[in-house]
């Protein structure tokens, strides 16, 4: 078993990558990210140096502080624990966290994708900093600078800072709820449907694109893959495979300052679940992904599998029903969708461009999309759930995120493509 962080990831965090396509150095605020067998006896060394200040808050949830929490405040001198009460990653938490740390210089985290948010976004806004010792490799957004924050029932991607810290201690990650480890799997292997949505955008309505974030986890993906059944069974070694594909997933955040590379289409289809699912099963963000990621992966492969594909359509959108499906979140969901829409003589100079550019771009994104087949059986090798139904999300409910996922965000993917070309409804209700 080896410790420490992997070498590509030193190079980030000291500032000597290299991003191949562009030449630019790409620069990292963390100043630390250790991985390593267990983090006990360590905790107050691996905290020192990162200028969070003299006194300390060890903020945790009920669970993580008996996971890990109690131990790293007893650990750390002049800190003080910060336990919240079933916490979300929402504004209300985001104020209560504000309130209870008024007091203390920074943040330590104990926690994974709420604790670490809401830590990173409220030392944001005033200014302080943070650290994480990650207690579940349940997600790719430890190292992120961007917070996923709920703000009126609309769930955003926020600005932020990355913590100066983050520390694994594989021993407590490999003892993680099952669900939660398969929930990171499910954010990691996003990278697929992500980069194909991302690529298609770039090459079609000349958004931006950087190739780097993939190049990264390109040595990594195929490992995590085939190391897929040790996650289940607290195999260290396939634990640190995934959490080093999600470090540098996350690292992706550092190319653009956007979360592009690891959140499209499938995340806007996470987030639907998020803000509309009522009751919400409680499933997690990266179950959610996990899901979405193989409808999205099916929707691109239905889509380029097609050699000549039909017109696009110039969209009807009914402001009404937007905001009647989707309460308070519709007035955004309608300015979205207007963004986005193609009118008449857009639509016409599209469909001569694709009779044009689509061969060689379906060759492009098929080179760079993960088989359908190579999804299924990882997903099978580690009991990951694979359908809505398997995360008991109602299927008619689900077939609703995947139809108006799209107005969700801004972001341009396989979901409008399809939807323009009058594929997305029929497609959408296969899915369960």
């Amino acid at each position: 078993m080896t410790t420490g962080a992997d070498p590509l990831i030193q190079e980030f965090v000291q500032g000597r990558y290299v991003d191949r396509t562009t030449g630019r150095t790409i620069p990292c605020s963390l100043q630390k990210v250790v991985t390593t067998e267990t983090t006990e006896g360590r905790e107050a060394e691996l905290v020192s140096g990162l200028g969070l200040g003299e006194r300390l808050g060890v903020v945790a949830d009920e669970n993580t502080w008996e996971v890990a929490g109690r131990r790293i405040q007893a650990a750390l001198p002049n800190s003080v624990p910060i336990i919240l009460d079933h916490p979300k990653a929402d504004e209300k938490n985001a104020g209560i966290l504000k309130e209870k740390s008024r007091h203390v210089d920074g943040l330590v985290a104990v926690g994974s994708g709420t604790i670490n948010d809401l830590c990173k976004h409220v030392t944001f806004q005033d200014g302080r900093g943070c650290a994480v010792f990650g207690t579940a490799p349940s997600m790719n957004g430890y190292v992120t600078s961007t917070a996923s924050i709920t703000r009126d029932g609309y769930k955003l991607s926020l600005k932020s800072h990355a913590p100066r810290g983050v520390f694994y201690d594989l021993k407590v990650l490999a003892a993680a709820p099952l669900r939660m480890i398969r929930a990171g799997f499910g954010d990691a292997v996003c990278r697929s449907s992500a980069q194909v949505d991302w690529l298609l955008s770039h090459r079609l309505l000349g958004t931006t694109y950087e190739q780097g974030p993939f190049d990264i986890q390109a040595p990594y993906e195929p490992i995590l893959l085939e190391k897929a059944e040790g996650l289940v069974k607290g195999d260290l070694e396939a634990v640190r495979a995934l959490t080093d594909m999600l470090t540098l997933g996350g690292f992706g955040v550092l190319f653009t300052n956007t979360s592009h590379s690891g959140s499209m289409a499938e995340h806007s289809i996470s987030h639907y679940i998020d803000m509309f699912a009522d009751p919400h099963p409680g499933t997690l963000h990266g179950e959610q992904v996990g899901v979405a990621t193989l409808t999205a992966s099916r929707l691109q492969a239905r889509i380029l599998a097609l050699e000549t594909l039909p017109p696009l359509q110039v969209r009807r959108i009914d402001d009404e029903k937007i905001r009647r499906l989707h309460g308070k979140s519709g007035d955004e969901m309608v300015k979205v969708a207007h963004g986005k829409a193609f009118d008449a003589e857009a639509t016409r100079v599209m469909n001569e461009r694709l009779e044009r550019e689509w061969p060689d771009l379906r060759s492009e994104l098929l080179r760079i999309m993960l088989p359908l087949e190579k999804l299924l059986a990882a997903y099978a090798a580690s009991g990951t759930p694979s359908t809505a139904g398997g995360l008991g999300l109602d299927p008619c409910f689900y077939h609703r995120a995947v139809l108006n996922a799209r107005d969700v965000r801004d972001r341009w993917s396989i979901l409008d493509l399809a939807g323009d070309l009058g594929l997305l409804e029929e497609f959408a209700e296969h899915e369960e």
